[in-house]
């Protein structure tokens, strides 16, 4: 099981000088086994299937007409749109083709016109993310602006509504994910219209207002607007709902480092990530992001050799004594909601040491 442990600080280590050549007898033995090959066949016949169930799930759309069972059409699409979103997000990290160009078009058609969610904002976002996972002050994924994942942001005064959610954000956790959809959406159009660089811009703006735009009209056109709107919340509250839940599992409730902290490439991507046990089908319904720790370590390997790869990295973690986080679906979100209550409580468990857990975590040996 899985241990929660609060955010601590502790002083600057530099671990660099036995990680580069850890990650590189690591990256040696996972070349060596052809785990970083494309899978051209893999991946075409999902990028070809990506359009075709829009269109089927359009076409029923308009076959069924103005009544409440669109809502079942809704949650279709959901499910639809999450999945070519994990399509994306394999695009924007190089797994599908060798060229940039290829992935980066690749994306912005899965996403921007597909899915509704700008390429643009999410690549500038999820580098830094990956760059430094859990860091306070480097990963943009633990600053929320409504749930609190450490106590640094927890502390933090927000105002009195802000306040009062991240005191019980273990228990609203799960219904805030539902808001998830459309804060993507709307994430998406400001960062369009954000100063600052933002590549192909004028090709993100078309797509994004092609499909937002459209997909608007189409729906108040086929449904009275009663249902159109009920229609819209079901879709946009279940897009929402699964995509949180896809990626809640994979750094939440594990270790936060301090901002002054270094650590080796190699443990800081094991050790701040969090694997979800499962079979094949869990594989599919979690895009991949199931081998979290394997995606950090390699993110532009093939999603369909994260499999094969898991085994090894953990043997190999096993060997160099670097902690290798892996638990049951479930036994994930009990242990999420377990840590964001306790940190938007403020709690500390009087029986631990927080700073001897958070050492002992990121693999500094504790001094007498």
């Amino acid at each position: 099981m899985d241990v929660i442990r609060p955010t601590v600080h502790t002083r600057p280590r530099d671990n660099a000088s036995r990680g580069p050549s850890a990650f590189t007898e690591l990256a040696q033995q996972v070349r060596e086994r052809g785990l970083l090959h494309r899978r051209y066949g893999y991946y075409w016949t999902k990028l070809i299937a990506a359009p075709i169930a829009v269109g089927v799930c359009l076409l029923a759309f308009l076959w069924i007409g103005d009544t409440w069972w669109q809502l079942f059409t809704a949650a279709v699409l959901a499910i639809v749109f999450t999945q070519i979103a994990f399509l994306g997000h394999d695009a924007a990290h190089r797994q599908i083709f060798v060229s940039g160009r290829w992935n980066d078009w690749i994306s912005i058609i899965l996403g921007d016109l597909l899915v509704g969610m700008s390429y643009g904002w999410w690549q500038h976002k999820h580098t830094r993310h990956h760059a430094n996972p859990n860091k306070l002050g480097s990963d943009p994924d633990i600053e929320l602006p409504v749930i609190a994942v450490s106590a640094e942001a927890a502390t933090r005064h927000q105002g009195p509504v802000i306040t009062w959610l991240r005191g019980h954000q273990g228990v609203l956790f799960f219904p805030i994910l539902l808001l998830e959809g459309l804060s993507l959406h709307a994430s998406s159009v400001r960062r369009m219209f954000a100063r600052g660089r933002l590549e192909r811009r004028w090709a993100e703006i078309t797509f994004l207002s092609v499909r937002m735009i459209g997909y608007l009209v189409l729906v108040f056109i086929v449904l009275s607007p009663g249902i159109a709107f009920v229609f819209l919340t079901v879709q946009l509250g279940l897009f929402g709902f699964y995509m949180g839940i896809a990626f809640a599992p994979n750094h939440k409730g594990m270790p936060v480092v301090p901002r002054d902290m270094t650590l080796d490439f190699l443990r800081r991507q094991v050790l701040m990530s969090r694997n979800v046990r499962g079979g094949r089908f869990l594989d599919v319904a979690m895009g991949g992001l199931n081998y979290q720790v394997e995606h950090h370590l390699f993110p532009s390997m093939p999603r369909p050799h994260l499999r094969r790869a898991a085994p090894i990295i953990a043997a190999y973690c096993r060997e160099h004594d670097v902690q290798y986080t892996q638990v049951g679906l479930f036994a994930s979100y009990a242990i999420v909601v377990r840590y964001i209550n306790r940190v938007g409580l403020g709690e500390r468990d009087v029986f631990r040491c927080p700073l001897a857990d958070q050492r002992l975590a990121i693999g500094v040996p504790l001094r007498s």
